[in-house]
């Protein structure tokens, strides 16, 4: 009989065992050990669940990874891993290599101000009380296999805390590499927590250096306490092999303000899963997403935003463009509890599809339990606006950089709502490769990046498109 990726996991939790909790204080382990419980009960999706149908993961799951349980012994040269390609972006870079955070100095920095910032295993140790009160509080293990296998093996990830009334020094970018010969599976958990009335800007970015068939299973947890702000960007730009299973849980309470962004320009296949739950009165989220598709690339991105109190508002958009044999998933949950009267949430998702082999499966959904509300959804797929196309070609473009214009436009809707300037500049840069493919031409590209050394530069009037 075969034997399958579960009972491979099986069979290497109960002989890792000790590594996996050589870390944990009891309360932990007593987690773990009811996690994996869920895991063996739940098993990896199938396209059986409602909420895994048009996700097909038999194939990657098919696969033999390997599970590193201990840090690389490996000498690793930071600079050239982990060398940032946005220019001028002022950022602290904390990073994660194979599954397991690397650093300089110490594992665990905490700065003047008291924000703690680096290992999540560290933190475990040092802040036991401060990690346990939210550790596995969001992320429910009985969600589905892969968050329950999450809490029962991941034994490292990154960990920030923000205390009452700070502000961040600077952008923390979280980097997030996977470079090596096996296939790997890996199990990243990091815990964000925000005190009142604090501030952070956080990158979080995955990356692959190899053209290996890994699988990256990461769940984060964001706490966000009365007051607190935070802008979230998630930066996705894999090889065509690599899989990610994203899943990432925002807490707020009240009056937080809450801006995230999924942005997905590269990957075998990508699968977002963002729960926002709007737990005080005043708190608001705004949940962006951009996804790029071509050959035959996959990206589900499944957003659930719970409205818990009154007097909240939410805003989410999602917008993708599908090339080739390419296919995305867009499933949108807005859930209004009865107690949450005066809630306003909007939610969009708008597609274009650039072949007749491209596909997208769209469903934006409320369920609305209380009566004084303003909720709205919508949700469309379509080609490239033949009119549109004609006016700019009247103007002396040819079809095909009228095209990138038009497409350009349609993304330009989520990376202008982009705070920080390098990134907003580095991801316009991105994209417009992305739209053109990165055999063209730059010479004859109407979409001349800003890191090009060219004198000329075609200005866009996004008024006149």
């Amino acid at each position: 009989m075969e034997t399958t990726l579960k009972d491979k996991i099986s069979e290497l939790y109960q002989l890792h065992k000790e590594k996996i909790f050589s870390n944990d204080p009891p309360e932990v382990t007593n987690i773990r050990e009811k996690s994996f419980k869920d895991f063996l009960r739940l098993d990896f999706p199938t396209t059986r669940m409602e909420s895994w149908k048009n996700t097909d993961m038999k194939k990657i799951l098919s696969r033999d990874y390997s599970i590193n349980f201990e840090p690389e012994k490996e000498d690793i040269d930071f600079d050239k891993v982990f060398h940032c390609e946005v220019p001028d972006l002022d950022t602290h870079i904390i990073s994660l290599y194979n599954g397991w955070y690397i650093y300089r100095d110490q594992p665990l920095l905490k700065l003047p101000n008291g924000t703690l910032i680096g290992s999540f295993a560290r933190a475990l140790k040092e802040y036991p009380k401060l990690v346990l009160k939210h550790f596995s509080k969001y992320a429910k293990s009985e969600l589905n296999g892969f968050n329950a296998l999450n809490t029962a093996y991941a034994q490292d990830g990154i960990f920030i805390y923000v205390p009452d009334n700070v502000e961040a020094y600077k952008t923390i970018q979280m980097v997030n590499i996977l470079n090596k010969e096996d296939n790997l599976f890996v199990q990243n958990r990091n815990l964000v927590i925000l005190g009142k009335n604090s501030m952070l800007t956080l990158v979080h970015c995955d990356d692959s250096h190899n053209h290996k068939s890994s699988l990256s299973n990461s769940v984060t947890e964001v706490y966000m306490d009365e007051g607190a702000t935070l802008k979230h960007y998630k930066l996705q730009n894999l090889n065509d092999e690599t899989s990610l299973i994203n899943s990432t849980f925002f807490y707020q309470e009240k009056d937080t303000n809450l801006a995230t962004f999924a942005i997905s320009l590269n990957g075998g296949l990508i699968r977002n899963d963002i729960h926002v739950k709007l737990n005080g009165q005043g708190s608001h989220a705004d949940v962006f997403g951009l996804y790029l598709t071509d050959k035959n690339q996959h990206v589900d991105n499944q957003v659930f935003i719970d409205h818990a109190q009154p007097n909240c508002t939410s805003n989410e958009l999602f917008k993708g463009i599908l090339d080739d044999h390419g296919t995305a998933v867009f499933n949108g949950h807005i859930l209004v509890r009865k107690d949450a009267q005066n809630t306003n949430a909007f939610q969009t998702n708008k597609n274009i599809l650039l072949t007749d082999k491209a596909t997208v499966n769209t469903k934006p959904f409320l369920e609305i339990y209380a009566d004084d509300v303003k909720c709205s959804h919508g949700a469309t797929v379509g080609q490239i606006d033949d009119n549109a196309l004609f006016y700019i070609k009247s103007r002396g473009i040819s079809e095909y950089n009228a095209k990138l214009l038009l497409m350009y436009a349609f993304a330009a809707d989520v990376i202008n709502k982009i705070t920080i300037i390098p990134l907003k500049e580095r991801i316009d840069d991105l994209v417009k490769k992305r739209l053109r493919g990165e055999l063209a031409i730059c010479d004859q590209c109407v979409l001349h990046c800003k890191n090009q050394e060219q004198e000329f530069e075609f200005k866009i009037d996004m008024s006149k498109i």
